[in-house]
């Protein structure tokens, strides 16, 4: 996953669960209905702004002030992503029967690698993009739903990104982020099974959160 997509992954991530603001615009694919309220799709079509036109609109601040930028960016993540979920996902088989405890220490770790390594250039990201919900999907039944939308940019072709959700309590949550068919999930599974062969969980958690293992897109 190079540099760009992973930036996008997040700012996905985060545009996926942010309450709608101005500078970009969110519209249904043309000839489609509006979503209905409170469904996934309206959930991305609704809140795709906000995350986008903050980091416009304070990137003077953040710039000079890398803290808030983190504690921004940490915020929303935490408040829109099913962390937990997601990692019981990036273990894959090594989770099976892992304590909530070991599969928290993994997703902080996880998280806070991300954020040290790319959250700043979420600085650079193009705030002025629009953003297209084409499908919603249900998948098993329901319980999970996949919201495909499309980043369009000025002069460059659209980026295709694709949203997991499933409920967490009463609220929709994102699980996993699929930027040009590229899973979040499965780029860090691939990354990390090889420590973990070596490691228990606590073990490579540690070692992420000291920086001896990173987060990182292939070939950065």
């Amino acid at each position: 996953m190079k540099r760009s997509l992973i930036v996008t992954v997040l700012a996905s991530a985060l545009i996926a669960g942010a309450p709608s603001f101005a500078f970009a615009q969110a519209t249904a694919a043309p000839g489609q209905a509006a979503p209905a309220a409170g469904s996934p799709s309206a959930m991305v079509l609704a809140n795709s702004t906000r995350i986008l036109s903050t980091l416009e609109s304070r990137r003077a601040e953040f710039s000079k002030n890398r803290a808030a930028l983190s504690q921004f960016i940490t915020t929303e993540f935490n408040t829109v992503f099913d962390r937990d979920y997601a990692a019981r996902l990036v273990l894959g088989t090594h989770g099976r029967g892992a304590s909530d405890a070991d599969v928290g220490l993994f997703a902080d770790a996880l998280t806070g690698s991300l954020m040290q390594r790319y959250g700043s250039a979420l600085l650079d990201f193009n705030t002025r993009l629009q953003v297209r919900i084409k499908s919603e999907t249900p998948l098993r039944g329901g319980a999970i739903v996949k919201v495909s939308s499309e980043f369009l940019r000025q002069g460059g072709e659209p980026i295709p990104v694709d949203y997991l959700l499933r409920k967490n309590g009463a609220q929709w949550k994102v699980f996993d982020v699929m930027v040009e068919g590229v899973s979040f999930v499965q780029t860090f599974r691939n990354q990390f099974d090889t420590p973990l062969n070596q490691k228990s969980i606590a073990q490579v958690a540690a070692d992420i959160k000291a920086g001896k293992l990173q987060a990182q897109a292939s070939g950065n």
